[in-house]
């Protein structure tokens, strides 16, 4: 649970980090792409993937490029979000993904459940709802907000299912990871170039080169929580999408002064104690 723990961390991280920089006037899709720069340097480092092996027939060039494509993209439709919804919606749109990867793992990963993990997921997806319940308003979201939140929520599950997929391919799966952010990378800033006539101003890209280093913390600790826990995805799903959660409220309500609701008190007391269920089903 520690490697979990520490990439939710990471996670809120991020969201606190770009929220940041675009409120004082920074420019995200620019992060968003250096951010990938330095993620690739930093996989290759830590996960020394065997490129001198890559194949047109046998490396999985179509995940790749799939994956290239959405990472990105959910990256910028997250910074969109932030911006239009706040970081506590946002946040829990994210991890509301949790849904759609554990049925995954139930459906497509065959995970057999044990009633610890359906009673801390239960307690999780409760936590959750009682969050989300708390922060409506009386206002209604702007229409361009709910979307994003919707491809945050659909962008967050299917990059979550593509990650545990990749953590099955072996010796293929360093490859994978790494080639994933070099063509994330080199298709956001095909993308800058064509549509802003530019490739980033000199302080934005350094804040994506920060924010790269935080999200590719995330994202390989999250990866390697998949590959020690490879028979209990379910186990990753919640207990990361659930401690974001956690995390993302108390982001808000210490950084963003943001109102914490009797409601979102309850759904902290549930996400913990959903982790502590999760924790336990492990070690039965």
């Amino acid at each position: 649970m520690g490697l979990i723990f520490a990439a939710a961390i990471c996670s809120v991280l991020v969201s606190i980090w770009l929220k940041i920089c675009r409120d004082r006037g920074y420019v995200p899709i620019e992060m968003i792409t250096w951010n990938y720069a330095i993620a690739s340097i930093l996989c290759y480092f830590w996960f020394k993937p065997d490129l001198a092996h890559i194949s047109f027939t046998n490396t999985p060039w179509i995940l790749i490029i799939i994956l290239g494509i959405l990472l990105p993209s959910v990256f910028l439709f997250l910074a969109k979000s932030l911006q239009t919804a706040g970081i506590l919606k946002t946040e829990i749109a994210q991890r509301l993904s949790v849904i759609l990867s554990l049925t995954a793992a139930y459906l497509i990963f065959n995970e057999t459940f044990n009633q610890y993990k359906w009673i801390g997921i239960a307690l999780g997806l409760i936590a959750v709802l009682l969050i989300v319940c708390s922060q409506r308003s009386s206002s209604p979201s702007s229409n361009h907000g709910m979307i994003y939140l919707i491809l945050v929520w659909g962008g967050y599950a299917c990059i979550d299912i593509l990650l545990k997929y990749t953590t099955g391919l072996g010796l293929q799966f360093s490859v994978v990871l790494n080639l994933m952010f070099v063509s994330a990378f080199l298709l956001s800033l095909i993308y800058l170039k064509l549509n802003h006539q530019t490739i980033g101003q000199v302080r934005n890209i350094l804040a994506g080169l920060l924010l790269g280093i935080l999200n590719f913390v995330n994202i390989a600790l999250y990866v390697k929580a998949h590959i020690f826990l490879k028979d209990s995805p379910a186990i990753v799903f919640a207990g990361m999408n659930i401690l974001v959660v956690v995390f993302g409220v108390l982001s808000g309500l210490i950084f963003f002064k943001e109102k914490l609701k009797l409601s979102s008190v309850f759904g902290l007391i549930l996400g913990i104690t959903s982790v502590g269920c999760l924790a336990y089903s492990m070690m039965i």
